[in-house]
């Protein structure tokens, strides 16, 4: 393997959404730990730029002079880097893990992480916040791979090609789809599907499950 022996190391799987990232990284992980023996960390940058959301909407909750999110009084600089300072990756019960501490949060991501870092008012304004903390959000990955790797863990990283590109490994591989018409065809096939769900729901609130797979 690329670590070599019981040494750690990290393997960057890169491509467009759908192009099946997740899908690989689930069953090379399952390889790397069952035929390897190794120890395997998924890696999700997404984690820490919800939890960068997450400390952001939550400072303004606690500002009198916020009405709801307000990117402008929230994403300063200043503020930037106390959120990130707020944020510690390291050994915590024994494994691998980020914890947040600050405006009266102490959390866990992998105790938060399908919860309150999914919650809708971390969801709908992570764009904004992912937009001004790429590099931050970056820089800290970096190091936790870094701390990881020594430990003799395999780290699994996935992601689009710009966010991945700062992890220097010969492991990188980029998923693409032989038809990439298939991506827009996925695509405005979920859009399809979601839209007649919607339609479904509000025409027929008191319809049966089957009939409404029918409709569908």
């Amino acid at each position: 393997g690329g670590g070599g022996g019981g040494g750690g190391g990290v393997v960057v799987l890169c491509g467009l959404s759908g192009t099946g990232k997740g899908t690989t990284v689930a069953k090379l992980k399952e390889k790397l730990e069952k035929e390897d023996k190794k120890r395997v960390v998924c890696w999700s940058n997404g984690n820490i730029f919800r939890s960068v959301t997450l400390l952001a909407v939550t400072w303004c909750e606690q500002q009198e002079d916020c009405d709801g999110f307000d990117p402008s009084k929230a994403l300063t600089k200043e503020n930037l880097a106390s959120f990130m300072g707020m944020l510690e990756f390291g050994k915590f019960n024994g494994k691998f893990d980020t914890k947040i501490t600050g405006l009266g949060l102490n959390l866990l991501i992998s105790e938060v992480q399908n919860t309150q870092l999914k919650s809708p008012k971390v969801s709908k304004n992570i764009p904004t916040v992912a937009e001004v903390t790429q590099g931050e959000v970056v820089l800290f990955a970096s190091d936790a791979i870094s701390k990881m790797g020594a430990d003799g863990i395999f780290t699994l990283l996935e992601g689009r090609e710009q966010t991945v590109n700062y992890v220097r490994t010969p492991l990188r591989f980029t998923l693409t789809l032989s038809d990439t018409s298939l991506i827009g065809k996925r695509r405005a096939a979920q859009r399809l599907a979601a839209g007649a769900l919607k339609e479904v729901g509000r025409k027929d609130g008191d319809k049966g499950e089957e009939e409404k797979e029918e409709v569908v």
